[in-house]
């Protein structure tokens, strides 16, 4: 009787343990294997991001099934500091659900350092200005007993100081020693409007206006002028220049 109980005991037991782990493999392969399997076979269109804020982005390809993952910071004038300004793959590529899309991120806008321009001439100032990035603005012209004429005596903003790159610095600049003579500017392959514009500023006025043929330069571009930048000539007087034109036959204009 009692071989009889150990016997049906086991006969019981063997079953359970088989419906027990039939159960538990059911189990992972419903919840574990399964979804592994289906996400490894979906798909998912990427969204662009570009131009968002890298938190807001990683959360809109996170919503989508993908990995938003930052892989570099660059300096960039378009996009403000923080936000994406390249994503890898790009906006609308069909991946596979999970995906890693790798973000660029703005750094901000470059920032440079102004060099001192006291002592230069505009035409030194123009190229020390653009090696930086920056740009040479108006020029006052002041009288000075310790400048030469011609040369810079005071800048907007002060050397060393951080700016964004493209910065437009102003400078005070050198008559002489005498108020009744003033330094001719540099209108060379500017624009006949800002050349017209820079002699005015300078206490001085447009004189006679050659146009040449030319077909290098863009047409209303100041190819001479006269007398020549850096001569000193009374207050008023008149600047003759010659302006690129396209076309078979060049004119005159007198002022």
């Amino acid at each position: 009787m009692k071989g009889w109980k150990n016997i049906k005991a086991k006969d019981f037991r063997t079953p359970a343990i088989v419906l027990a782990a039939i159960i538990v493999l059911f189990y992972v392969f419903n919840n574990i294997i399964m979804p592994r399997y289906v996400q490894q076979e979906k798909t998912t269109t990427v969204p662009g991001v570009i131009g968002r804020p890298v938190d807001e982005a990683i959360k809109l390809l996170a919503d989508a099934g993908l990995v938003g993952k930052k892989s570099d910071t660059r300096t960039d004038k378009q996009y403000p500091e923080g936000t994406v300004v390249v994503q890898n793959p790009a906006a609308g590529t069909v991946v596979k659900f999970g995906r890693g899309v790798y973000l660029t991120v703005s750094g901000g806008e470059p920032m440079v350092n102004v060099p001192s321009l006291r002592g230069r001439s505009l035409r030194d100032a123009t190229f020390a200005l653009e090696r930086f990035g920056l740009v040479l603005g108006n020029a006052r012209y002041e009288v000075s007993e310790e400048y030469p004429q011609g040369t810079i005596i005071d800048q907007d903003t002060p050397e060393n100081t951080i700016v964004p790159a493209g910065r437009v610095i102003t400078v005070i600049v050198s008559q002489g020693k005498s108020a009744d003579q003033l330094p001719v500017p540099d209108v060379i392959r500017k624009s006949f409007s800002e050349a017209e514009r820079i002699i005015i500023q300078a206490g001085l006025r447009i004189g006679n206006i050659t146009y040449q043929i030319n077909t290098e330069l863009l047409p209303n571009t100041v190819i001479e002028q006269f007398p020549k930048a850096g001569e000193l000539v009374p207050s008023s007087r008149a600047i003759d220049l010659v302006v690129a034109q396209r076309g078979e036959k060049p004119t005159d204009i007198q002022n």
